[in-house]
Order: structure tokens, then C-alpha cells, then sequence
């Protein structure tokens, strides 16, 4: 069916041109011109047109008898009715077919799994390592400040020992100072 309509069309194209030629060349179109360059059209003239020349194509369906044409149609060869071994192997065929497309399917659907298994136990395990991290980072920060913490209290206890050192010399050294101008 295609090769017909782009014969047809190209044959169209090649008419146009031809056209072209003869209405330049001819003022008057050669009536049988066209049916002797093409079997399978037929091109009536119309005077319809005031500005040139006018005319219709008709195009013949190559199934068309003609009488320049000899009728050959070659009809297509009957199909013989497949034997019942013939269609009991089609069918295993087919089953076969049906199977290892299944099992294709089935191995697919388990490498899928198992990546989403990776990808998931990849995850759990980033995520296990963060939290570890984080937890020891926590711990790490939780001595410092327990060791700042005491090293401070320790500070403020020297401080508050020399403090009550000085205070009991300092009364010490009263009573002493009370003891002589007395």
C-alpha cells in the first residue's frame, strides 16, 4: 500500500512538471498525452479556470482490470491447518517461553530486594556509626566539664584555705598586738 501511494504521489509530482512544460510549449494541451506516459491514471481537462489550464486526475487502483492489461493477480496461498503436533509444540513453546520470562521477572524483582536490603542495611549502619560518634563526642565534652568543674572546686577550696589561713593569723597576730598594748 505504500510503495502504490508514493508511486502515485511521485507520479503526481512528475505531471506537475509536465504540466508546467506543456501549458508553456502548447497553448492548447495534447488530449492523450498523459494516458500513454501512465497506465494508472486517467487526466480529463476542465475549462474551469479563467487563468490557465485546468485539469482532473483520476487514479486506477492497480487491482483495476484493465483491457491493455492482462488480469495477473496472484492470489495469496491458502494456509494449510497446523497439525495437532505442530500446535502442541507452539503451545510448549510458548509455555517455555511464558517460564523464562517468569523466572527472568522473579530474579529481577530478588536482585531489587536484595539492593534495597543493602541500601538499607548501609543506612542503618551510617546511621548506628553517627550516633555512636556523637555519643562518645558527648561523653568526651561531659569529662571535660566534670574535669573543669572539679578543677575549679579544687581552686575555689585552695582559695578558701588560704583565706581562713590569713584570717587565723590575722587574729592571731591581734590578740598578740591585744596582749602587748594591754
Amino acid at each position: 500500500m505504500d510503495s502504490t501511494v508514493s508511486a502515485y504521489s511521485e507520479k503526481l509530482r512528475e505531471m506537475s512538471v509536465l504540466s508546467l512544460l506543456c501549458s508553456c510549449l502548447y497553448s492548447q494541451p495534447l488530449p492523450n498525452t498523459f494516458p500513454t506516459l501512465f497506465e494508472d491514471m486517467e487526466v480529463k481537462s476542465l475549462n474551469k479556470r479563467a487563468s490557465g489550464q485546468a485539469f482532473e486526475v483520476i487514479l486506477k487502483s492497480p487491482t483495476e482490470p484493465s483491457p491493455e492489461r492482462p488480469q495477473t493477480l496472484a492470489l495469496p496461498p491458502q494456509k494449510k491447518e497446523p497439525s495437532l503436533g505442530e500446535l502442541q509444540k507452539r503451545l510448549e513453546a510458548a509455555e517455555e517461553r511464558r517460564k523464562s520470562q517468569e523466572k527472568q521477572v522473579l530474579m529481577q524483582l530478588a536482585e531489587k530486594r536484595e539492593r534495597e536490603k543493602e541500601v538499607l542495611n548501609k543506612a542503618q549502619e551510617v546511621n548506628n556509626n553517627y550516633s555512636k560518634m556523637t555519643e562518645e563526642k558527648l561523653n568526651h565534652k561531659m569529662e571535660l566539664i566534670q574535669e573543669n568543674r572539679m578543677a575549679h572546686l579544687s581552686a575555689l577550696k585552695q582559695r578558701l584555705r588560704e583565706k581562713e589561713l590569713h584570717a587565723a593569723e590575722v587574729r592571731k597576730n591581734k590578740e598578740l598586738h591585744t596582749e602587748l598594748s594591754g
